[in-house]
């Protein structure tokens, strides 16, 4: 069973640079599936865009973690209500 508990809120303007990485990084993971190697300087180029962004990506969460001092556990995860701003501690 999957728990939820709200953890936190971000500012408007954090919570759009979340949404901007995450729907680049969705983005980017549904080009992966239709292109090939064959061309090779476009799928270097999506390799290193991923990496970017998933990076980007990481670093915004551990960020707003520590500046917020949201509460974490070993086997969760944070999940934006992009909405609201609001930061919940998924766990489950």
């Amino acid at each position: 069973m999957e728990v939820k508990k709200k953890v936190g809120v971000v500012t408007p303007e954090e919570c759009n640079e979340i949404r901007s990485l995450f729907e680049r990084r969705n983005g980017l993971n549904e080009m992966a599936k239709i292109l090939t190697p064959d061309n090779d300087a476009l799928y270097e180029k999506l390799v290193k865009d991923l990496g970017e962004t998933a990076t980007k990506f990481e670093t915004w969460w551990r960020d707003m973690s520590e500046k917020y001092q949201w509460e974490g556990v070993a086997d969760g995860n944070w999940q934006i209500d992009f909405n609201t701003g609001e930061i919940y501690l998924v766990v489950g």
